[in-house]
């Protein structure tokens, strides 16, 4: 045999390391999850914290990283993570719903492992069992765009964080017993914004004439909140994974669940100016504030805070309509957002929901379409994946085109699941008869928001839809006797939860499930049940099925 050349074995020295390099990087958190003391409302009371953190840290990542959290459950109770907003591609193993995964045994550790393929933005964690995120375990996720990736604005300073929030000031565990007991949780007892709700010392500090960047959420468990910052504009850039037409606002209607991303320019008098979140559409208005402080700031901020708007939820649904998709940005690839034309794809189904609000037998239920939602001890997902689906939920207990008497009927306590045909493109309508503003979240997709209305739906109100300007997000709220319109290609195969965002109406029945399977079961489609995962109920001893082939 000849002699390898110098010329080729740097080829394939070459070679080999483009196919390390392949793989997209991984990120490594490890999380310790107690019980701890905070004082949000400036009272002492047990919280959950995450390596002694309230709120918890930060998951800072880039598009395409794979993340891997290792989260030890050191509280007495089982335990649950979602990544609210990750589309969790082919994944909805790490969803963290109880849906698709059993809960982490107190005592024990499990380790998530997800990529963020193919999104940027601003987002946030939460635990998911019980009523645990009104005591915290809940903190901000960002992802960055990849550095080939061209953003539609300059490098801000830096950037913060403002997760905001109503509290309620009392336990989870007895907010739960409320619950169970059949009872509303009432309004909170104040408002939040990094985990406090007040003081003087200053949250982050500006350089005159910088810009910053803030990323906003409201991670609360039923209030719609204001936000404003004192004698300082925001401009929108983002919202929820989607760079938006950038407008300039006075205030922002952040509803729960919802994100924004916003740049502020430090160009005021130096001294110090206070963020504000207030309550809205309620009859008392809560509010809370902390400092931002300009680095060579000599005075204190007003006592005079900037007001927030009407109390009506018309302004609200003017700003909505005043977001808009910027078309020719890119997001996490490197052709523009606007190069996807859902306006020109056909529907195939039309499936309406409608949020209704009751009493069984003197206990409060929430439910959609006249089914109120449980858990049962054997995950959906699970039971699907097994075989065992028939033993443990029945699919389509609901019709997509509920009758009029819907709301005047008692609702099937039972668990809610729909089956929808794999990369088949849907309109969802969501309607809500009641006088409270909802706010909805769908897992493993973004859709296009692309009309909310008041009134009733009807076919003929497809005219009101603006297919070139909606905003694609996962999160929507629907306003009192109003109704939502979104579109989107289930193209993700899994186990999804469609919820309220409204802690109550969630674990009180208001959310269900989607079953979206790949009729090709491949890899292709959907990753096989991983390894590690966790198992429980009826499943826990069944022998694994085969696996998905390539």
């Amino acid at each position: 045999m000849g002699r390898v050349s110098t010329s080729m074995i740097a080829l394939l020295l070459c070679l080999m390391t483009s196919s390390v390099r392949g793989e997209d990087p991984y990120i490594y958190y490890t999380w310790n999850v107690t019980y701890g003391t905070i004082a949000p409302l400036g009272v002492p009371q047990q919280g959950i914290l995450i390596n002694g953190q309230f709120p918890g840290p930060e998951i800072n990542s880039t598009s395409n990283n794979n993340v891997v959290i290792n989260v030890f459950n050191n509280l007495d109770e089982p335990l649950l993570f979602t990544w609210h907003g990750v589309q969790q591609r082919k994944n909805s193993w790490q969803d963290g719903t109880l849906g698709a995964q059993c809960p982490i045994a107190p005592g024990t550790n499990y380790t998530y492992r997800f990529q963020v393929k193919d999104q940027i933005g601003t987002y946030f964690y939460y635990p998911t069992t019980g009523l645990q995120r009104a005591v915290g375990g809940f903190g901000g996720l960002r992802i960055f765009s990849r550095l080939l990736i061209p953003v539609p604005y300059a490098d801000p300073a830096d950037e913060y964080w403002v997760l905001i929030g109503d509290w309620f000031g009392k336990s989870h565990t007895a907010l739960k017993q409320t619950l169970d007991s059949g009872r509303s949780i009432g309004r909170p007892s104040g408002v939040h914004i990094n985990g406090k709700n007040g003081g003087l010392e200053a949250l982050y500090t500006m350089e005159p004439g910088k810009t910053y960047k803030y990323r906003i959420c409201n991670v609360g468990l039923k209030e719609a909140l204001n936000f404003r910052i004192q004698g300082h504009p925001m401009k929108l850039v983002e919202t929820e994974g989607s760079h938006v037409v950038q407008n300039t606002y006075d205030s922002l209607d952040v509803h729960v669940g919802q994100c924004f991303t916003v740049l502020v320019t430090a160009d005021q008098e130096p001294r110090d100016y206070f963020m504000v979140a207030s309550t809205r559409f309620t009859k008392k208005v809560i509010t809370a504030t902390r400092v931002i402080r300009y680095s060579n700031g000599v005075g204190p901020a007003s006592p005079l805070l900037p007001p927030a708007p009407h109390q009506g939820w018309a302004w609200s649904l003017n700003q909505f309509r005043s977001f808009r998709w910027n078309l020719t940005a890119s997001a996490a690839r490197p052709n523009p957002q606007g190069s996807y034309h859902y306006g020109q794809i056909n529907i195939t189904r039309t499936i309406k929901l409608v949020g209704t609000r009751s009493k069984i037998g003197g206990k409060l239920r929430y439910a959609l379409n006249g089914v109120s939602h449980v858990d049962p001890e054997t995950p959906l997902k699970l039971a699907e994946y097994y075989g065992v689906a028939d033993k443990v939920f029945k699919y389509n207990l609901i019709s997509d085109a509920p009758d009029a008497a819907i709301a005047s009927r008692d609702p099937i306590i039972a668990p809610n699941v729909i089956n929808a045909t794999f990369r088949n493109f849907i309109e969802v309508i969501l309607e809500n008869p009641t006088k409270v503003t909802q706010s909805y979240n769908l897992d493993g997709y973004s859709f296009f928001a692309v009309a909310v209305e008041p009134g009733q739906w009807s076919p003929e109100k497809r005219k009101c839809y603006n297919l070139l300007d909606a905003v694609s997000r996962h999160t929507i709220q629907v306003f009192p006797k109003s109704w939502a319109a979104i579109m989107l290609t289930f193209d993700n195969a899994g186990m999804w939860n469609l919820r309220s965002e409204m802690a109550e109406n969630r674990y009180l029945g208001q959310q269900l499930y989607v079953s979206v399977l790949s009729p090709n079961r491949s890899l292709r489609d959907e990753y096989n049940l991983p390894e590690t995962q966790l198992v429980c109920g009826i499943v826990k001893d069944m022998p694994k099925p085969p696996p998905y082939s390539s």
